[in-house]
């Protein structure tokens, strides 16, 4: 009689960039049992990978990354974390790259909706189901009001407002995901640069009035851009998001509920409470819920 073969229950494969959101997102679903294999891109991914099951590959090795999550039987997908556009002149494809060509061509130009929509598609049409971050670890996920102590006034709730409008427009333009506005003065939109270069590029706003006389003023917002694709690369804040905020002299941070993620949730908490500055979820116009 033949032996019967029990096959492994369905993993979940982490395509894992930079930062600790990969490891947030495998530890949430270790913890309700489920198997998972981590793809650690070279030169982006995080030495913490190493603590669950893993594989590193070079970013160009398409047909390894794909054989790696097939062997591990990880029928869903993340993608997660963050990661720069690569020269690819220095990248050296192996043979599943160059059948995708095609795919991988349509990769190096464009605005980041584009590219991202181009990178599901692709891996739903290789078998893959794409799920986001947020529907593995759903407590990553902000929800309405405040998170801490503080809360928006008046006049932060106006730059609120207006700071979501830029955000809107703009991103139709497949610009950022935040802005920061001060006494309904817009400061700084979001770039290819990130948040953090953002908030850096505050401090030397002298005249922008948000360290006027010693006292904080102004909102980072931050929530998607109008039609975004969801599955990758939601806005995330974090820890360092709160200090680059006090660093810049503003006063708060607003982030569209139900679409920002969040890191450290209670490291991030305790630096707003000790800096006096609110943390707030506000309901966005281009909001999926």
């Amino acid at each position: 009689m033949a032996e019967t073969q029990h096959k492994s229950p369905a993993g979940l494969g982490i395509i894992a960039c930079g930062g600790n959101m990969p490891l947030v997102v495998a530890k949430a679903a270790q913890d309700v049992g489920r198997p998972v294999h981590i793809v650690a891109i070279e030169g982006a991914a995080s030495k913490g990978v190493e603590a669950f099951p893993h594989s590193w590959v070079q970013l160009s090795k398409i047909g390894r990354l794909l054989k790696l999550l097939r062997e591990n039987n990880c029928h869903q997908l993340v993608i997660v974390g963050a990661m720069k556009r690569p020269d690819y002149s220095r990248l050296r494809p192996d043979f599943g790259a160059i059948i995708n060509l095609p795919t991988i061509l349509k990769i190096t130009v464009g605005g980041d909706n584009l590219i991202l929509s181009v990178i599901v598609n692709f891996f739903d049409k290789k078998g893959f189901e794409v799920v986001g971050a947020q529907d593995i670890a759903k407590d990553l996920l902000v929800g309405v009001g405040p998170m801490g102590r503080h809360r928006p006034n008046k006049i932060d709730l106006k730059d609120i407002e207006i700071g979501l409008n830029v955000v809107e427009k703009l991103g139709a333009l497949d610009v950022g995901q935040g802005a920061v506005v001060a006494s309904q003065y817009v400061l700084a939109v979001e770039a290819a640069e990130g948040t953090d270069q953002m908030l850096d590029r505050c401090k030397d706003l002298r005249q922008s009035g948000a360290r006027k006389k010693g006292k904080r003023s102004g909102v980072l917002v931050k929530c998607p851009k109008p039609n975004q694709e969801r599955r990758i690369d939601l806005p995330t804040v974090g820890p360092q998001t709160v200090r680059g905020v006090v660093d810049a002299g503003l006063k708060g941070i607003a982030l569209a509920a139900n679409n920002v993620l969040v890191i450290d949730r209670d490291e991030l908490i305790q630096l707003a409470d000790e800096a006096g500055i609110f943390i707030f979820g506000v309901v966005a116009k281009d909001s999926s819920d």
